[in-house]
């Protein structure tokens, strides 16, 4: 590179050793000199005296124009896109519900998006009747939740008997995959820690509270939210002054302790 080919505004390399340098002002001395005054990359000003034996060190960096448009359109559709659905509930108050295949009740809104999404982190108990959808309000707070960021790993506990039907509704209802907890699963994770390598994970009440073992593994993973189906089973009882802790009421009790959220179904409260 010439020294005559210096401008102002033009990017050269080769004047400092490590970085590139943007010219901010050039004079010539004679032929064989040339001072310039220049901004390194992180904005530090400069000046250097160039001379003819040094041509062969510097170099013209090419750029683009700021705007030339010349990057992968659909690359752009791609991030412009994911950055949309990430904003989404800011623009759309019942994304959830929208995004779902339910037809949710007034109750059912109220108590997810005017009480539990309005207490952060959620450590609530769910008391209503039986068959007034309790499974609905859960899968509509996990979904928002999840769209939002605030949830990435949420475990769901229940009697044995409801965990397929669990399953089955938050995937058909809310095209939420959750994983059951196997012995199979358990024996075959890779990591050893079946819990560590799902992120949506349905497992059976008896199942935990009858294995310390499994239970060690549990509390290793980090959950976001974690809700339990029946909570009044991990209920203790008194003998007198006496409190009779059961195995569920322990488990309730560790799980209370590994989660940032805690939200405890019942058609049973007392």
């Amino acid at each position: 590179m010439k020294l005559e080919e210096i401008k102002v505004n033009s990017l050269v390399r080769g004047i400092l050793p490590t970085s590139t340098v943007t010219i901010k002002h050039v004079q010539m001395f004679g032929s064989e000199a040339l001072e310039v005054t220049y901004v390194d990359a992180d904005g530090k000003p400069g000046t250097q005296l160039l001379f003819r034996d040094q041509e062969t060190n510097l170099e013209l960096v090419r750029q683009t124009r700021p705007l030339s448009f010349t990057a992968d359109g659909h690359l752009f559709r791609l991030a412009s896109e994911a950055q949309r659905l990430n904003l989404a509930f800011l623009f759309d108050p019942l994304i959830a519900v929208n995004t779902s295949s339910i037809d949710p009740l007034p109750h059912q809104i109220t108590a997810v998006y005017e009480t539990m999404l309005n207490r952060q982190p959620l450590r609530f108990l769910l008391a209503d009747d039986p068959g007034a959808g309790k499974t609905i309000m859960a899968g509509l707070l996990i979904k928002e939740l999840i769209i939002r960021g605030d949830v990435a790993r949420c475990l769901i506990i229940a009697p044995g008997s409801l965990v397929e039907q669990w399953q089955d509704e938050l995937d058909q209802k809310f095209n939420l995959q959750f994983d059951i907890l196997t012995n199979e699963g358990l024996q075959t994770a890779r990591t050893g820690n079946w819990f560590q390598e799902h992120s949506l994970c349905l497992c059976r009440l008896d199942k935990l509270s009858r294995n310390e073992e499994v239970q060690d593994k549990l509390m290793v993973a980090d959950w976001d939210l974690v809700i339990v189906d029946e909570a009044h089973k991990m209920s203790a009882s008194y003998f007198g002054s006496e409190k009779k802790e059961t195995k569920r009421f322990k488990l309730g009790r560790k799980i209370s302790e590994h989660t940032r959220q805690l939200l405890l179904l019942t058609a049973n409260p007392a």
